[in-house]
């Protein structure tokens, strides 16, 4: 069965983004950029949400020439990388992605099902509809020392207690990533 794993950048107060979905404070310095790189590379099918998606579509197709090498790489990984995107309002998506509109709870146990893979989920709604489920078995926080105040949760709001245990911890000059296991 495919590993499913959920991952992002966080506020202190827990935060994926601000009150005005600005993610600039998550801006990765050359290391943990690196670190991403490496560790996406390494996830067979990458799940969207459609804000992620319009997000990513948005700028990595269309990385500047004069842009780092390690943001080129990215780039070709992320255009490269089988992606499915979850959204009931876009009719078309590009770059190696398949667009599903239907039960995106349902598609994900197929998907995990269907190999021995890891998969990554990005998009905080999307992640939201599959916590309470428990389709997600790791979760990766890179927290930065920064509180925003508000913004879109990394976690939604649960009817019960989501059991975690942290398995690794790794301290980049500008973050701190914390590594758990459902439990």
């Amino acid at each position: 069965m495919r590993k499913l794993i959920y991952g992002y950048g966080v506020s202190l107060d827990g935060y994926i983004n601000d009150r005005d979905g600005n993610i600039d404070w998550t801006d990765p310095d050359e290391e943990l950029h690196q670190f991403h790189n490496d560790r996406y590379r390494q996830i067979e099918i990458s799940l969207h949400g459609r804000r992620l998606y319009e997000l990513m579509a948005e700028y990595w197709p269309h990385v500047p020439d004069n842009a780092s090498s390690i943001e080129r790489e990215f780039a070709d990984l992320w255009t490269n990388k089988p992606k499915v995107v979850f959204s009931r309002t876009l009719t078309d998506v590009q770059w190696n992605s398949r667009l599903v509109s239907d039960n995106a709870v349902e598609e994900v146990r197929k998907l995990k099902a269907g190999g021995d893979g890891v998969m990554e989920v990005g998009g905080a709604n999307l992640a939201a509809s599959l916590i309470p489920h428990g389709l997600i078995d790791e979760y990766q926080l890179f927290l930065s020392p920064v509180v925003l105040g508000g913004g879109t949760p990394m976690f939604p709001t649960l009817e019960k207690c989501l059991s975690l245990r942290l398995v690794e911890t790794r301290q980049f000059p500008t973050v701190l990533m914390l590594r758990y296991l459902a439990e």
